[in-house]
């Protein structure tokens, strides 16, 4: 099984190589192969740990267990359908003067991104893992500002000195909990994962409090934590709506991602309520200040970020709850998330190619000008609002009981409020855009069904995970709930 990990890891860097050095029709093939391949790779592999077991390889360089495998499916999911909408997305442009190179360093930028996001859960060491999610700032960037514009260029700028700031902090976090390992592993040792967690009781623990801290201060700027939050909804709103997914679901996740693998440590070295605390700080500050700002978003990219923001706070509210319930809710909605949040942007990607705006104002009757796309656009908002037989509903209500069966009451009765308040705001723009009457005659029609085919993969796993959780799925799901720790019931 291991030879998966080799295989993840090289069909999308095999495909950037492709996309470089022929025309811009290979290079979309290349892509839309290499996402299909991810995924089914990732699927497979999450199927492989999902009872506790470990795969390692690359002479212990690379190792998956249950808790990277819930990072990696969303990852391939999303890299996968974003390789589909991207041939919808672009179609129309192919005579535009110097189309063909941009449509080369797009696809070339998108598989390295993809590659970059897979790397992070296969990384079996600290200092691995920090190059990882370094690697998915730096292409990331720049797909940001790839359309050259005065705001892309902004926004790019902007996320590059935030995000590089936070991962000097995070990098911190690592030297010091480097340093706290030399008394029991010398002065010279690799700080993978499998070597730290055993010893990880002998620390200091002020080292590994201040360990932590730092690492959710320096990673949860990529994860858009407040009050690291600034470059998010630039970034989100000014980048090419499949570019504004892969952000969105699987950048965001694969941040957090790194912080539990702090969050490990400090349960490892007896010290986990002090890190579940630090969590419901820093959840419930974000959940609560995106809500907020959901309510008076003029821009649909710009209050889908905001959303993410919200949605991040969700999930480290349920980590920080701790009740297994709770935790597995949380591991379950990076994925919901990812597949709703995915569909919500794609969608906004197909409105922006019909209606040419980014103005929530300047988008109405999008259920009958584009019915699939205004369709699918609401029953993403209905979704990222925990509607009812939804994904995300699902891993909510999981959270919600988790809470209270900790007593958690103020933590989950801001949840509570705030998802809620979350749901009216983005219910009431969305709902403004699909379901009033178009502005213009004679203006309708999907743009693309290659655009269909990309949003329809996201919506199948939207609807799915909320009608039924498959077995495999929930012992995954249990499996990487262990691998924090946390004490069964």
């Amino acid at each position: 099984m291991s030879w998966a990990i080799y295989v993840t890891l090289l069909v999308p860097l095999v495909a950037a190589l492709v996309s470089l050095l022929d025309g811009w029709r290979g290079a979309r093939a290349a892509t839309v192969a290499a996402g299909l391949v991810a995924l089914a790779l990732a699927v497979l592999l999450a199927i492989g740990v999902d009872h506790g077991r470990t795969l390692r390889t690359a002479h212990g360089w690379l190792r998956l267990d249950s808790l990277g495998a819930v990072f990696l499916v969303p990852t391939g999911l999303l890299y996968a359908t974003a390789g589909v909408f991207s041939i919808g997305y672009f179609a129309g442009r192919e005579g535009e003067h110097g189309f063909q190179g941009y449509a080369r360093r797009y696809y070339a930028l998108l598989n390295l991104f993809g590659w970059s996001m897979l790397l992070v859960p296969v990384a079996a060491d600290f200092g691995t893992l920090w190059v990882a999610v370094e690697l998915t700032t730096i292409i990331s960037a720049l797909l940001v500002a790839i359309d050259r514009t005065d705001a892309a260029l902004e926004a790019a700028w902007k996320y590059v000195l935030i995000a590089s700031c936070g991962l000097s902090i995070a990098l911190l976090a690592i030297i010091v909990l480097y340093a706290a390992g030399i008394g029991s592993l010398g002065n010279a040792y690799l700080p993978r994962f499998d070597r730290v967690l055993p010893v990880a009781g002998h620390f200091s623990a002020d080292a590994v409090r201040v360990s932590f801290v730092l690492a959710i201060v320096g990673f949860g700027t990529k994860v858009g934590f407040v009050p690291t939050h600034t470059w998010l909804p630039d970034a989100h709103s000014e980048a090419p709506a499949p570019v504004s997914a892969l952000l969105s679901g699987a950048l965001l996740a694969t941040a957090f991602y790194a912080i539990l693998r702090f969050f490990q440590v400090t349960v490892a070295a007896g010290d986990r309520a002090f890190g579940e605390h630090v969590l419901l700080v820093f959840g419930a500050f974000s959940l609560v200040a995106a809500s907020l700002f959901v309510l008076r978003q003029a821009n649909f990219k710009r209050l889908l970020a905001y959303s993410s923001i919200e949605h991040m706070g969700v999930i480290a509210l349920g980590i920080g709850f701790g009740a297994p319930l709770a935790v597995v809710g949380a591991l379950l909605h990076v994925i919901t998330h990812a597949s709703a949040k995915g569909l919500a942007f794609l969608g906004s990607g197909s409105l922006l190619r019909r209606y040419d705006t980014k103005e929530v104002d300047g988008v109405r009757g999008a259920a009958t000008v584009m019915p699939f796309s205004g369709s699918a656009f609401m029953a993403a908002a209905l979704a990222l609002s925990g509607l009812p037989l939804s994904g995300v509903f699902r891993s909510e209500f999981q959270i919600v009981s988790g809470g209270f069966g900790r007593a958690q009451y103020i933590p989950v009765a801001l949840l509570i409020v705030f998802v809620n308040l979350a749901f009216f705001g983005v219910v009431w723009h969305v709902g403004r855009m699909v379901l009033t009457a178009p502005d213009r005659a004679g203006f309708s029609g999907e743009v693309s069904w290659w655009m269909v085919a990309g949003m329809a993969g996201c919506l199948f796993v939207v609807v799915a995970l909320g009608l039924h959780v498959p077995t495999a799925l929930s012992d995954l799901l249990s499996s990487a709930a262990h691998q924090l720790r946390v004490p069964s019931q």
